[in-house]
């Protein structure tokens, strides 16, 4: 019952050494009347960095030549990945992937402007799949969680790390907490926490120990096979936080990822009001079901324009798009 607007290619890859080979999964805020995107780029070397352009009436109005964050730590040394970015008290939190070609981290830089970053280094449990087969045990999670747990030991050996990637913040405070999504495979988690100082292995033992009551949103239907994955950062409308997010399904032909999304209470995001049955959009024209990789649709950032909820994703990990429906009607559906 919703009509998606495609509104085609927003931006593709350049000559430059560090984006000659993709540009894909951007971060996007309005400021000024202008809509900034941080992306991630990759050049020929397969190291991804994160640049940044202007957006204006659907068309790229300023475009920087340099990336805005490159890798430069050996836990990222493989790339700087998916940006998300939030504006919250003052200050624009930046969160990426760091990949050191093993392990997923997640890390996050601020900047007052949107234009020069801080970088504040790893938040994400830098814990084993090893340590977490025990902790796991005790927590109240499905048996899917297991089996990520034994996908991953056998991919990369015992001592890999917790794959974690999709992490945005929600851009207020609820009951004076930071509130952020992630995702610990296969589901959506939400951590509540006073300080980004909090976030060290002891704090991520204790959560992870009761992962089940934190767990917002686990894969349900037949699209979200294989694992669901937060995308855009929460929006907050008067019906509660809007949740655009990734679905994988798994199928003989390969894996399929899809747009998607779900609406949580305002001052509990971890009730969920309702949820879309059906995806939201999928692969259908030749660049999204021809890439890097193949049949990806990758949601992470969104814009509103009136009643106009513009989302931009990736599309087969290979350049940048975005497509467009109301928000009235999507709220409409999920309640």
């Amino acid at each position: 019952m919703l009509t998606i607007k495609d509104e085609g290619i927003i931006l593709q890859k350049t000559a430059l050494p560090w984006e000659n080979r993709a540009v894909f999964n951007p971060a996007v805020i309005v400021v000024g009347g202008l809509t900034h995107m941080f992306y991630r780029a990759m050049g020929e070397n397969g190291v991804s960095a994160i640049g940044y352009c202007q957006i204006k009436d659907g068309r790229v109005a300023k475009r920087s030549r340099k990336p805005v964050l490159f890798p430069g730590e050996i836990y990222e040394k493989k790339g700087v990945e998916d940006p998300r970015i939030t504006y919250l008290d003052g200050t624009y939190y930046l969160l990426y992937t760091a990949y050191d070609g093993v392990n997923a981290l997640i890390c996050y830089a601020t900047s007052k402007d949107l234009v020069n970053f801080t970088k504040h280094g790893i938040i994400s449990p830098q814990i084993s799949y090893d340590r977490a087969e025990d902790i796991f045990r005790n927590a109240k999670v499905k048996g899917r969680y297991k089996l990520f747990e034994t996908f991953y030991k056998e991919k990369w050996g015992k001592d890999v790390l917790l794959f974690e990637k999709d992490a945005a913040l929600f851009p207020r405070k609820i009951n004076g907490s930071y509130a952020l999504m992630h995702r610990i495979l296969p589901g959506i988690q939400i951590i509540f926490f006073k300080d980004f100082a909090e976030l060290n292995t002891r704090y991520w033992e204790k959560y992870l120990n009761n992962l089940g009551d934190n767990i917002v949103l686990d894969p349900v239907f037949g699209f979200e096979s294989w694992n669901i994955g937060a995308g855009c950062p929460p929006i907050e409308t008067p019906s509660g936080w809007l949740i655009i997010y990734h679905a994988v399904e798994d199928t003989p032909g390969g894996r399929i990822y899809r747009a998607t999304a779900a609406l949580l209470e305002l001052n509990n995001p971890l009730k969920v009001i309702g949820r879309l049955r059906r995806p939201l959009f999928s692969p259908k024209a030749d660049w999204e079901k021809q890439g890097q990789v193949d049949n990806v649709v990758f949601p992470t950032g969104a814009t509103i324009e009136g009643d106009r909820l513009v989302i931009y994703y990736g599309a087969a990990d290979t350049l940048i798009a975005a497509k467009s429906l109301s928000l009235t009607q999507l709220l409409s559906q999920l309640t």
